[in-house]
């Protein structure tokens, strides 16, 4: 079993899962749009091939964190 928080900008959530999970699996059991933004897991951004990898196949045993986080530049250009 593998602890996991995950979230994005706005909320985060602690979920237990088994190794054999996929990333994306979690994401998507967990109501978290991994299609904008970039997804992190333990700091480490990762590519969209990885996202139905296990945990067991990214390496994690015990716990992690996989987060999508949202870069938004609001910048505004005054003229």
């Amino acid at each position: 079993m593998i602890k996991v928080v995950t979230g994005n900008n706005l909320k985060r959530s602690e979920v237990i899962v088994e190794s054999s999970a996929t990333l994306r699996q979690v994401l998507e059991n967990n109501d978290i749009d991994y299609t904008r933004g970039v997804i992190h897991l333990d700091g480490v951004s990762i590519g969209a091939g990885d996202l139905d990898k296990t945990f067991a196949q990214m390496g994690i045993t015990e716990k992690c964190y996989l987060l999508n986080v949202v870069k938004a530049d609001n910048a505004r250009v005054i003229v």
